[in-house]
């Protein structure tokens, strides 16, 4: 007669972990489902049975959400800002980590260390100061005004996140360019840059998520005028429409849909790239 395998200890354990988890994911995604299921229905079914799947589902919300809350205009603003403010991170960050790390003392040792700080320090302790400067500067309402706030308060930590990087890759690439004639910017640009792939998409989604949903510098600059971004534009909206939630909703997705294609394009490379930061 067999007996049963006894369950050891490291087998109870892993399936309380799978279970731990999968409560996790269930915790997570319920916010998703609810917001998507919310979009599709209309005002007698969501006072109805709020949390049950729609039936039938409506995506007329999404359409009259559009019209009403000028998403339009509002992804326009929100995808210049957020494309022009990612390329200067990406142009400023890699060449000037890629300085850093090849230089791990003196001076190059002490920027990295004041580009920490600015990572440690909240930015709100200058957002008056900050302020008048834009509004001495003639930026408010501007799309450079918001470019130039957005790249200088992530500089510090895509500049980290590039620095650990390029310290984790041999030297010997650039300076085999060297050797074969090409100048340190030809070097860079030729061979190093595209070795930094994998970080390059961390920083892209890191900082993409950043700038898409920050709230209070988009109402704080640009509230009023006609650069503002979908944050600012859904928080109108939802003002205007509390009581319709399926419109309130539809926004919200629609708001939220571009900054997840993003994500879901390039999240192979967000995990093995910040882990390659952290290892530098």
């Amino acid at each position: 007669m067999n007996k049963r395998p006894r369950v050891t200890k490291q087998r109870y354990g892993r399936y309380v972990l799978e279970l731990v988890m999968a409560a996790v994911a269930v915790a997570f995604l319920f916010p998703v489902y609810a917001l998507v299921t919310l979009s599709m229905k209309d005002p007698r079914q969501i006072a109805d049975s709020p949390l049950a799947p729609p039936a039938p589902p409506t995506l007329g919300n999404f359409g009259d959400a559009w019209s009403s809350a000028s998403l339009g205009p509002a992804l326009v603003n929100s995808a210049v800002i957020t494309t022009v403010s990612l390329l200067l991170l990406v142009v400023l960050g890699a060449t000037g980590a890629y300085c850093l790390a090849r230089r791990a003392r003196g001076l190059g040792y002490g920027l990295y260390i004041l580009f920490l700080l600015g990572i440690v320090l909240p930015f709100q302790l200058g957002m008056i100061p900050l302020y008048e400067l834009v509004d001495d500067l003639g930026w408010l309402g501007t799309y450079h005004g918001m470019v130039f706030f957005y790249t200088g308060i992530q500089l510090p930590f895509t500049v980290f996140l590039y620095t650990g990087f390029i310290r984790a890759l041999p030297p010997d690439y650039a300076q085999a360019a060297l050797i074969d004639g090409c100048n340190h910017r030809q070097a860079f640009t030729q061979v190093v840059f595209p070795l930094l792939r994998p970080i390059t998409g961390t920083v892209i989604i890191l900082n993409a998520v950043f700038v898409w949903n920050d709230f209070f510098t988009p109402l704080l600059y640009l509230g009023g005028s006609d650069k503002e971004t979908v944050p600012v534009g859904v928080f109108s909206f939802v003002g205007q429409y509390v009581s319709d939630y399926g419109l309130v909703f539809a926004g919200l997705v629609l708001a939220a849909l571009p900054v997840l294609i993003v994500f879901l394009l390039l999240q192979r490379y967000v995990i093995k790239g910040f882990a390659g930061g952290l290892k530098g």
